[in-house]
């Protein structure tokens, strides 16, 4: 069987659909032989990536993978009609897209992933730059191309239990076609007993000087970063400035949004894009992990925090009590008072802290990529 995948959103700068696509082509054969793999003579299967030029280094052509350049944005009317053609040409059996964004005129076989309805649930301009003519023929256009991907697809894989039942709530899709496959933490290089050389250097390089809390990711609004800095502002009033709150990600409009509406106050840091070699310093040098999101497919950052033995303390919207369980402090996301208080007792409560370390352990066991890239070639064998 030859399986075409999608992968040019491949790779860490896109956030979490580019880490779970190089995710699961790294865990591919010989890795993820499912045990059916007699069966289904899982050791004959192919692979075509198709890639764009910044990325295209990121993956290994090996006799199983053969890379092919798709240097074609996404979202865009390139994507719609001029993919299909380049995906063709391969004599694919399967295609996986790892993001709804499937060509309208692509009628092959194909799995697709959602990892959430994001788009759907918040349908704001809030959450673009674009003016409102330009956004309201966009929200159109992934209504049409999501709709064409759910409806067309062989099957479709989601990240949650939370996100399979919203596609079949608002899609009215069969439970049967719908598979539930966990994400998993990418471990990071480790780095261990160097804490006052690394002091130093967070100091030097972000203005980083006393103990803080931290969070990685985007700033778009859904993530909740506004009202994570209003919690920090009522926390700061209640137990003084003793701590710094540090927001690293990528610049975008958002943060700079962000970063304009609190200038002056040195107790919020703004680090910009951090790459994942180096992100090792924040994580193991912070007293406490923040997630204040307010809609997740899945949610990586709070796992990958984890893996550095940090406390977490997250949002309880949508999957995140499904994926992170008893593991962390959660605290509601539209509650700026109550969002406080779980930093405080995040920060100050040791029994706390260390039972959620231990719990913390325990959970990111339960996540593997490889387990994720075996459950994945076992959907694309049930269709075939």
């Amino acid at each position: 069987m030859i399986i075409g995948i999608d992968a040019r959103m491949l790779g860490p700068k896109q956030g979490g659909i580019g880490r779970y696509t190089q995710e699961i082509i790294e865990a591919f054969p010989p890795k993820a032989d499912p045990p059916t793999a007699e069966k289904h003579e899982n050791n004959d299967d192919g692979f075509v990536v198709f890639l764009r030029k910044e990325n295209w280094d990121l993956v290994e052509e090996t006799p199983k993978i053969k890379k092919i350049l798709a240097d074609i944005p996404w979202y865009g009317w390139r994507e719609q009609f001029l993919l299909a053609k380049i995906i063709k040409k391969e004599k694919i059996d399967l295609m996986h897209f790892p993001h709804w964004n499937i060509p309208i005129f692509y009628n092959q076989p194909f799995v697709v992933t959602i990892h959430d309805l994001l788009l759907l649930h918040y349908p704001t301009r809030a959450a673009s730059t674009l003016g409102p003519v330009a956004y309201f023929f966009k929200n159109i256009a992934y209504r049409l191309v999501l709709k064409h991907a759910i409806k067309k697809s062989e099957q479709i894989i989601t990240p949650s239990e939370y996100t399979r039942q919203d596609i079949i709530k608002n899609f009215n899709v069969s439970p049967d076609k719908i598979s539930v496959i966990y994400l998993a933490a990418t471990p990071l290089t480790e780095i261990r007993n160097q804490k006052s050389e690394i002091r130093n250097d967070l100091a030097d390089k972000y203005r980083i000087t006393k103990p803080y809390i931290l969070y990685v990711g985007v700033a778009y609004p859904h993530k909740n970063l506004e009202g994570l800095i209003k919690a920090w502002d009522i926390f700061c009033a209640q137990h003084g400035n003793n701590y710094q709150l540090v927001l690293a990600g990528r610049k975008n409009y958002f943060y700079d949004r962000l970063e304009q509406s609190v200038r002056g106050n040195d107790n919020i840091i703004f680090t910009g894009y951090i790459p994942d070699e180096n992100l090792p310093v924040l994580y193991q040098n912070a007293s406490l992990y923040i997630f204040p999101s307010l809609y997740e497919g899945f949610g990586l950052p709070p796992l990958e925090a984890m893996q550095y033995d940090l406390p977490v303390a997250s949002s309880t919207a949508t999957c995140l009590p499904e994926i992170l369980k008893d593991a962390v402090i959660y605290f509601d996301p539209r509650n700026p008072d109550a969002m406080a208080t779980a930093i405080w007792r995040g920060l100050t409560d040791q029994k706390l802290r260390e039972s959620l370390t231990q719990k913390s352990v325990q959970l990111i066991h339960n996540y593997s990529w490889i387990t994720t890239a075996r459950q994945t070639l076992e959907v694309y064998h049930s269709v075939i």
